[in-house]
Formats: structure tokens, sequence, C-alpha cells
């Protein structure tokens, strides 16, 4: 068996892992905003409640996002290098894959954003998160729109 006939059998296998990585990803993505929503409005009401925040934060983003977005990334990257799956002619893998830049781009901003709550350095409110909580929806919509209908 050639190379190129072992990653087309193992083509579902990585394609599944791919799906899974990709909701444990999304997951995080959607609610580490709403953390940080929550972190800022409650840290100023409730005494005590933010190195609360921080745990839940820090644990989202090391132990599910963080491997989550790897996997994402790997599988990802053997599914669009399997020859003969992708029409790199077309606008939708080009579309999809600046998608998932962008949403890698959001996940880092998360990070540097969970870094200033560490410091204390937060300057953001709890309606800057909410909004910024719309970008991996806006994301996830290309994306799946891009794969689905492949134009």
């Amino acid at each position: 068996m050639d190379l190129v006939d072992l990653m087309h059998t193992l083509y579902p296998y990585a394609k599944s892992l791919h799906i899974m990585a990709v909701i444990s990803w999304m997951a995080g993505l959607f609610y580490l905003p709403r953390l940080f929503v929550y972190h800022v409005e409650q840290a100023e009401n409730v005494e005590g409640v933010s190195p609360i925040f921080l745990v839940m934060e820090r644990k989202l983003l090391k132990l599910i996002m963080g491997p989550a977005s790897v996997v994402t990334w790997l599988a990802g990257l053997f599914l669009v290098l399997t020859p003969g799956i992708v029409d790199w002619g077309a606008l939708w893998p080009w579309m999809k894959g600046a998608s998932v830049i962008g949403m890698t781009w959001f996940h880092h901003w998360l990070m540097a954003r969970h870094k200033g709550f560490e410091k204390g350095a937060n300057r953001l409110t709890g309606r800057q998160y909410r909004l910024m909580n719309e970008v991996p929806t806006l994301l996830m919509v290309i994306i799946v729109v891009s794969v689905i209908f492949k134009f």
C-alpha cells in the first residue's frame, strides 16, 4: 500500500477526529468569552470570586481548547493534504482556511485577555466581551457554508 492509498484509508478516521476536535474547540471558543463577561461583572460585586474565574478560564484554555485546537489543525491538515479531496481552484477551501486562521487568531486573542485578567489588567467590559463572543459564530457560519456548498 502506497502513501496515497494509506491516506485515503485513514481519511474517514481523520475526518471523524477533526469533527470531534472542532466541536470541543468551538465549545471553548463560545464559552470562554462568556466566562470573561461573568468574571468582569461579578468581580466588581463579589469579593474573592476572581481567583475562581481564573482557574476555570485557565483549565478551559489549557485542558480543552489548547489540545482541541491542535488536533483540529493536525487532522484538518491531513484532510486537505489527502490527494484528490480538495479542489484548490474553488473558492471554498480558501474561505474556510481564512476563517480557520481567524478562529485561531481569536483563540490567541482570548489567551491574551486571560493573561490580562491574571495580571489584574483587564480593560474590557462585559458588553465588549459579549460582542466579541459573536466572532466565532460568524466564522463558524462561513466555514460550515463553505464546506457544505463548496462554491
